[in-house]
């Protein structure tokens, strides 16, 4: 009985994170801005206790914080926020891949990566002409997921969850058919080399390799920053994952 009882307030907890969530990283809130919690709670037709739940629980993933006057309000984010965040990533993922290669991953996992990366060999085959974003996107998620998964580690995958649950950390930032650009789709496919390189070393079990390659494929994210920070065509306002980025 308990449980029956328990499942309408988690689920309208549960509705009122992922409506949240969406709202803030779809850049409908400006970075800054106050949230009204009576406008919200009609919105997402929760009650006000589940919204106070969910506003606190992204308060700890950090995409929303408290102010003096009460409630909350969509964090600002820096460009030095967005860089540490996107740096911390690569730390994070290194690690991953080096113990993934130092403990030896099991045999399933390694299986599954290879034929993650080989889906995206199907993907990238056509040029970067042709690339199917969403695809490209699904798979390199699942890529990064499997990733951390290997490493063996709760405590790692736990942290690499909460980095890129940062829109911009997130290993999909920059995978946007929205800003369909040469640079950005030879990244896609330089993407994919470096996939391939990271499972050849994990399967080597050269932890040092697996390590730095991974760390050198976050910087990615970072290269693609740069070219929208610096774009003069407004492309960042195409990019949702910088809906936070202030200035």
């Amino acid at each position: 009985m308990a449980d029956a009882i328990d499942t309408g307030p988690r689920q309208q907890t549960l509705k009122a994170l992922q409506g949240l969530r969406d709202i803030v990283l779809k850049g409908e809130v400006e970075a800054g801005e106050r949230l009204s919690e009576v406008a919200l709670s009609t919105r997402l037709d929760v009650s006000r206790t589940p919204l106070r739940t969910a506003l606190q629980r992204l308060e700890q993933e950090g995409l929303v914080e408290a102010i003096a006057s009460g409630g909350f309000a969509v964090r600002r984010f820096s460009r030095n926020d967005v860089i540490d965040a996107i740096e911390l990533r690569g730390v994070l993922e290194g690690t991953a891949a080096r113990l993934a290669a130092e403990r030896g991953a099991p045999s399933a996992g390694l299986r599954q990566l290879a034929g993650v990366v080989a889906a995206l060999d199907a993907v990238v085959a056509p040029g970067p002409e042709n690339l199917d974003f969403g695809r490209y996107e699904e798979l390199n998620g699942d890529f990064h997921a499997t990733l951390a998964a290997l490493s063996g580690s709760d405590i790692i995958r736990r942290e690499i969850a909460r980095v890129t649950g940062l829109p911009f950390a997130s290993p999909n930032a920059f995978v946007n058919d929205q800003v369909d650009i040469p640079a950005f789709r030879q990244s896609l496919l330089l993407g994919q080399v470096q996939h391939k390189a990271i499972l050849s070393a994990i399967e080597g079990r050269e932890g040092a390799r697996a390590e730095a390659l991974a760390r050198e494929h976050a910087r990615l994210a970072r290269q693609n920053l740069d070219i929208v920070l610096f774009d003069t065509s407004q492309l960042r306002h195409r990019v949702a994952a910088l809906a936070l980025m202030a200035g």
